[in-house]
Order: C-alpha cells, then sequence, then structure tokens
C-alpha cells in the first residue's frame, strides 16, 4: 500500500476509525484495538481502547489472543475484524454476533467457499486455547476450529437475515483491500445513501425536512444540508443515539435527526 492501512483516508476519516467505529455501534461491550508493538495509530473515538501484540509478526491469532485478554470478563463473546474492511455494515456484525449462542464457540462465515475468521464471533473463553496454540507454534486460525464447536455461515445462511439481505446483498463486508488498486476502486464507489431529517428551527423554511443524502459520516451528512455540528446541534441515530462525533461512520439505510440543542447540549 506504501503506508499503513489503518491510516489510510476514507471519506474525510480513516480506515481504521470507521471500522471501529462501525463495530462500536453494534456490540455492548469494549472496542479493542491491537496494534503491533509501537505502531502508530490514527486518531480513534475516546472510548476506543488500544493494547499491543505481546510480539510482532506471529499472525492473526497473536492478535486475537491479545484482543480477547482485553476484553477479560466484560463480554461473553467478540466480534473480530481486519482494518481493511471499509464497506463493512452494522447488519453484517449483528448477523455474525446474534449468530453466537450458548451452543456455540465461534461463528465462521464462509463466503466464496472460503472462510472468514477475520470477520467471525469468538467466545471469549476460548483464550486459553488460543494461547495454546502460540505456544506451541500452531498460528493458523484453522487450530483454533479444530478444537471447539463452531456455526459456519454461508452466504445463503447469512443473507436468510432480511435486515442484511436488504442493506448488504452482496456481503461487501468481508471485502477487504489487498493492494493500492482495491483501495482507489473501493475509495471510488459512491458513499452510502442515508436519510436525513431536519427538526425545529434547523427544518428549512421551504421545501421538504426530510431528504437523502450521500455520507460516510455523521459530519458529511450534517454538510450535506447545510449544517455544523457544534454546541448547537445534535443528531439521532436510528432514532436512538444522541451524537455529535462528526466522524462517526454511517451505513447505506441509516436515518439521521438533526436536531437543535443549547450549549449544554
Amino acid at each position: 500500500m506504501g503506508t499503513a492501512k489503518a491510516a489510510l483516508e476514507w471519506h474525510g476519516s480513516t480506515l481504521l476509525r470507521r471500522v471501529t467505529g462501525i463495530v462500536g455501534r453494534v456490540v455492548g461491550g469494549p472496542v479493542i484495538v491491537v496494534r503491533a508493538p509501537g505502531q502508530e495509530l490514527p486518531a480513534l473515538a475516546p472510548a476506543v481502547e488500544v493494547v499491543e501484540d505481546a510480539r510482532e509478526g506471529r499472525g492473526p491469532l497473536q492478535g486475537l489472543a491479545a484482543g480477547l485478554r482485553a476484553v477479560g470478563d466484560r463480554a461473553a463473546g467478540a466480534y473480530v475484524s481486519s482494518t481493511d474492511v471499509p464497506l463493512l455494515h452494522p447488519a453484517f456484525v449483528r448477523r455474525i454476533v446474534g449468530a453466537l449462542g450458548q451452543d456455540e464457540d465461534v461463528v465462521l462465515p464462509e463466503i466464496g467457499g472460503h472462510p472468514q475468521p477475520l470477520a467471525a464471533a469468538y467466545r471469549t473463553r476460548l483464550l486459553g486455547v488460543v494461547e495454546e496454540l502460540i505456544a506451541s507454534d500452531r498460528l493458523r486460525p484453522a487450530f483454533v476450529f479444530e478444537r471447539c464447536r463452531v456455526l459456519r455461515l454461508s452466504e445463503t445462511a447469512l443473507l436468510t437475515d432480511p435486515m442484511l439481505a436488504r442493506l448488504d446483498p452482496g456481503l461487501s463486508s468481508v471485502e477487504n483491500l489487498n493492494n493500492p488498486d482495491d483501495y482507489r476502486q473501493a475509495r471510488a464507489l459512491e458513499p452510502p445513501e442515508v436519510n436525513v431529517e431536519r427538526f425545529g428551527t434547523l427544518a428549512p423554511e421551504s421545501g421538504p425536512r426530510r431528504t437523502v443524502v450521500a455520507a460516510c459520516t455523521l459530519g458529511a451528512a450534517a454538510a450535506a444540508v447545510g449544517l455544523t455540528l457544534d454546541e448547537h446541534v445534535v443528531a439521532a441515530l436510528n432514532g436512538d443515539q444522541i451524537i455529535r462525533d462528526p466522524e462517526l461512520p454511517l451505513a447505506a439505510g441509516d436515518s439521521v435527526a438533526f436536531l437543535a440543542a443549547d450549549a449544554g447540549g
């Protein structure tokens, strides 16, 4: 790539900020970033936690162990993602995490006949198994799957979820960026379409208060309707979360309501 994938620009933000933000919109527990020792990272949301690999160059299991260890007993399961999946949709994360029942240790999507260990959900209780495999230099994710109960979900099984089938029918959520051409092609795609509504004093004097805009972030959605996120403006995402973070990532099908607020929020 010529530069670290985490810091690659993505419509006014970065790949890492986007992926952590998408995952954070779905999971109930902490969002953990595992970095190589001494690796510099782009700015992240304040709630994101950063931990380091114990050793560099040991593959995905080393990172998985560090992440599961950092989560600890704060969550029973964890969604694991690579950095370079800018088309990741919250509906995909929700589908994978929602399939992790008491009888499964791993929910593993298989797309195009290929398992996706870096788009999967893992029970945090697997930490001991992962550490044993690392100690014995068995560093492939497949070795984990040999030691636990795995629910494998094909494209057909994944798309039985009507929301995922509507919002990410091609399962672009797992498309990663392996080279500069991949990045350029993905970056050239139109931003997702999101529904925007303005209330109260923010509503236009004429014309509809509801519109559809193309925006990858909350700040871009605000700018598309002539607003700036500051102490006078807040947003409600999908009728629920109240936010002001301009870099909060948006995805296809999102609805954003902008409301006036006093300086105290």
